[in-house]
């Protein structure tokens, strides 16, 4: 099967790659895509090196499937054309997620929504995935009112230049020098926390925050469930850590919550106190695609409401490894 990985020089394209190469998705032929400047570039894939090609080119091959990780306005302009070619695009932007013509996925949760005529597939955002695959097999069990999520997220969910302005800080602070390199962030990350990702909405949320309200709703396919966010990012790296209150319906055992986790795909619990035992970004997430949950009591402050601690590597499975496991089940239930 040929398969196109579009924006395969970047921080997700290149776990894409790793990924496939993991996972042993049935490549016969790889068509690496990037920006014109990136053209003839080599990016390597099992030990072998393809060259870098242009969307046209990439188009004119006939891949099967296309893996996106290139922004969401290279989305909109080129998912559509590959997908009039015949060519099923598996889109990590925020372009297609709400699109009520376009199905938002995450495997473990919603993959039978899947079907022959789905072109452009959306990938959800990272801090959404990480969240719905632990609040899934509880929603099943107990209905899921209300979710109240704090995130904590780390700099590689932002990009290069985000890595780079942290660790280029962390030198200068170490050599005592003022840091004057390039800046992804309006402040300074290192030793900080930013409550602040993406940009400002007219409600006084970020647009991080609206993606988790909207996006848990439709890939979950219940827009009863009232969702509230505040995103932070953090000087961390190996993924996300979400804090996360939910109230469900009906009264809940914490030992049949930890079991129904257990037995969830995807899911790993972590969750042992008195061995100070619970998920950590750099300790646990960091280049697995396991969603850890840990954490996990009782709120005693109001009824039928449960506390946990969330955390997922959000470049693999919040990201590469999501998009690539769509791809698994389209392979496995015949739909490429």
């Amino acid at each position: 099967m040929k398969v196109a990985v579009v924006g395969a020089t970047g921080l997700v394209g290149t776990k894409m790659l790793e990924v496939l190469a993991e996972r042993d998705f049935p490549i016969t032929e790889l068509i690496p895509v990037a920006s014109e400047r990136s053209i003839g570039k080599e990016v390597f894939y099992k030990g072998t090196g393809y060259k870098v090609v242009s969307m046209d080119d990439a188009i004119k091959a006939k891949p099967a499937v296309a893996l996106f990780s290139a922004g969401g306005s290279t989305s909109l302009e080129w998912a559509p054309k590959f997908a009039e070619a015949g060519i099923t695009v598996i889109d990590n932007s925020s372009a297609w997620r709400m699109n009520p013509a376009n199905k938002l996925v995450v495997p473990e949760v919603n993959a039978h929504v899947l079907g022959k005529d789905d072109k452009i597939i959306a990938n959800p955002n990272c801090s959404t995935i990480q969240m719905v695959v632990a609040l899934q097999p509880l929603h099943l069990r107990y209905k899921i009112k209300r979710v109240v999520v704090s995130t904590y997220q780390s700099v590689t969910g932002t990009g290069v230049k985000a890595v780079d302005q942290l660790n280029g800080e962390r030198q200068a602070a170490y050599e005592g020098v003022a840091y004057t390199g390039p800046k992804a962030y309006a402040y300074t990350i290192d030793l900080n926390a930013i409550p602040q990702i993406d940009v400002f909405l007219e409600n006084g949320y970020t647009k991080e925050e609206m993606k988790m309200v909207n996006e848990t709703r439709k890939i979950m396919g219940d827009d009863s469930i009232g969702v509230t966010s505040t995103t932070v990012r953090i000087p961390v790296m190996g993924g996300h850590s979400e804090a996360v209150n939910v109230e469900f319906a009906r009264d809940f055992d914490i030992a049949e919550v930890r079991t129904l986790l257990q037995e969830s795909p995807g899911v790993v619990v972590l969750d042992d106190i008195a061995n100070l035992q619970y998920p950590m970004p750099l300790i646990h997430a960091h280049n697995s695609d396991a969603v850890f949950v840990g954490r996990i009591r009782r709120d005693e402050s109001q009824p039928n409401t449960l506390n946990m601690w969330v955390v997922s590597d959000n470049l693999r499975k919040g990201a590469a490894t999501n998009a690539v496991q769509i791809a698994e089940y389209l392979v496995q239930k015949g739909l490429l």
